[in-house]
């Protein structure tokens, strides 16, 4: 699960946030709303360990990963962290498995080869196994890219803008999947996002 307690950060002397508390337990789901400039981006790269704010503290488990170190932060974040950004980014010259395979390798130290192929298969993509990512479709892509944060069974799934480039079908049908997968796997997912379709789709919502 993942906790959150009086989070303020700044940009310089001219842009300041003081987030709300946020609480998301195992297998739960937070939708995170709000109109341009608000902070949300911010926020989920500071709950990612991806920014260190000027005050607050942020609990994944019983971890206080604003305390961390550098060296410690980097790698709590590959074990417990899984990242779904807007626009996925594969090693081009890798097949749809060897890139969710290289996600466990960097991680783990291990090739979950087994296991890689269950999730694909799961999100649909039987037949795209051994494609090139460039070959398969913008929807496809990014259940690929939810298999690869998915693959080390984060604590904390963070999903920023992760249906914003998506048609309507697909965007609900990724929207379901990452909530689906995040209960099944006991994750605590929290998606950051201004796109208005999923509001009927997350109940547990805050606005920035």
């Amino acid at each position: 699960m993942i906790v959150t307690k009086n989070i303020h950060f700044a940009y310089g002397n001219t842009t300041a946030f003081n987030f709300p508390d946020v609480t998301v337990s195992k297998g739960q789901s937070l939708l995170v709303t709000g109109g341009s400039g608000k902070g949300k981006t911010t926020l989920l790269h500071i709950l990612g360990g991806l920014l260190r704010p000027q005050s607050g503290e942020v609990f994944i488990e019983d971890t206080n990963i604003v305390a961390l170190s550098e060296k410690k932060l980097d790698q709590f974040r590959g074990r417990h962290i899984g990242l779904v950004l807007q626009q996925a980014y594969f090693v081009a010259s890798l097949s749809v498995l060897e890139n969710v395979v290289l996600a466990s390798w960097l991680s783990t130290g291990k090739q979950a080869t087994q296991k890689a192929t269950q999730l694909i298969e799961q999100l649909g993509l039987k037949d795209q196994l051994h494609k090139l990512p460039s070959q398969l479709s913008i929807g496809q892509q990014q259940r690929v890219n939810i298999a690869r944060a998915l693959i080390n069974e984060p604590d904390l799934l963070l999903a920023d803008e992760p249906t914003s480039s998506l048609d309507d079908d697909n965007a609900l049908i990724v929207a379901d999947m990452l909530a689906q997968l995040a209960a099944q796997y006991g994750t605590a997912l929290i998606v950051v996002t201004h796109d208005q379709r999923l509001k009927d789709r997350f109940p547990n919502q805050i606005s920035l």
